[in-house]
């Protein structure tokens, strides 16, 4: 374990000097309404994810950020998907002309099957249209399919201006770089895109957050002046220090020793809701100078503790307003949730 610890250290400490203290610190202090409801993918649970239709009722029920997952084209453009494999997300299994570029590749350790966005050019990604990840879980969804186009990045803060001109108020993107380690090994490096697509559009640390699972991501943005946040899992650890040899693992860095590492280059964390509740996380990363948002608040009863679950079936509906009690109580700084809606309703009840 001092090995692990002393491996997240000395990767802070290579974090350039002038980000040790973020200049954008400030600029994290979740609203005066209390902690801040982020739609995540847009408002899953109402709306095919990522599509211009989740974004928007995410942002109409009182998201204060929305949230596109970062992955790039062909021709180097970042597009909004959850993964770069499309299969799940897009119609493209009907398109016959694609058929043949079905293939095997191996992503962070695993191989995955399907299509994948760096095949396509945007072009021909604007020809898909975008279906339900859950059907089973989220049936009413289906009603949407086909009728969105995939987005890119551009798209999505162009709309989130547009909405926040709309309702009065800011509504900021909240990008992640997907797998950054991966298309870095294939020549379709995300950081600089992003970065780019901040500097263009001006975006200042009210307008956008970025977040990462993979710190090295996030450390190559700690100049843009806009919040950085570490995303966290349960098990495991970073792909992009996994592949380079670093034994650090997620449970590392949520020990004080390693929070103070990420706050050496990052504002918030972004754990898991279940490393939070009966924890001290919350606490140490507050102590660290940290803000903390947990991840991902649903309202189906497979997704909610055993004792907030109500009716037979694990697609219905449980308690969720209990649950966002409990943890905006335990002094959460935000949440991210695909029902950003029941969010701000149980927000209302602070």
């Amino acid at each position: 374990m001092q090995l692990r610890r002393r491996s997240l250290l000395l990767a802070a400490a290579a974090t350039p000097a002038a980000a040790a203290v973020p200049a954008h610190a400030a600029e994290k202090t979740p609203g005066s309404r209390g902690p801040l409801v982020i739609g995540h993918r847009g408002a899953a649970g109402w709306r095919p994810e990522h599509t211009a239709a989740a974004y928007t009722y995410g942002a109409q029920t009182g998201a204060d950020w929305i949230e596109p997952d970062l992955v790039p084209t062909q021709d180097g453009v970042l597009v909004v998907r959850h993964e770069n494999e499309i299969s799940q997300t897009t119609d493209v299994a009907s398109h016959s002309e694609f058929a043949a570029r079905r293939t095997t590749k191996t992503m962070d350790g695993n191989q995955v099957t399907g299509w994948f966005t760096e095949d396509f050019t945007l072009a021909e990604l604007k020809t898909l249209r975008a279906v339900e990840r859950l059907p089973l879980v989220r049936n009413r969804n289906t009603v949407f399919d086909g009728r969105y186009q995939v987005l890119t990045f551009q798209e999505v803060v162009d709309l989130a201006r547009k909405l926040s001109r709309t309702h009065g108020r800011t509504i900021a993107v909240f990008p992640e770089t997907k797998h950054p380690t991966y298309f870095r090994s294939i020549g379709l490096e995300l950081e600089p895109k992003l970065a780019s697509a901040v500097r263009r559009n001006r975006l200042g640390p009210r307008e956008c957050v970025i977040q990462s699972f993979e710190p090295t991501s996030l450390q190559r943005m700690t100049g843009l002046g806009v919040p950085l946040w570490q995303a966290l899992g349960t098990t495991g650890g970073p792909y992009d220090l996994v592949s380079s040899g670093d034994p650090t693992m997620y449970a590392d860095m949520m020990t004080p020793a390693g929070l103070a590492g990420i706050a050496r280059y990052a504002d918030w964390i972004g754990p898991d809701k279940s490393s939070v509740a009966g924890t001290s996380l919350l606490a140490d990363a507050h102590a660290a100078g940290l803000r903390v948002g947990p991840y991902t608040f649903r309202s189906e009863n497979q997704f909610l503790p055993a004792d907030l679950r109500r009716g037979g079936g694990a697609d219905d509906f449980g308690d969720a307003f209990a649950e966002y009690a409990l943890y905006y109580r335990l002094g959460v700084d935000a949440v991210v949730t695909d029902f950003p809606d029941l969010a701000v309703i149980a927000r209302r009840g602070l």
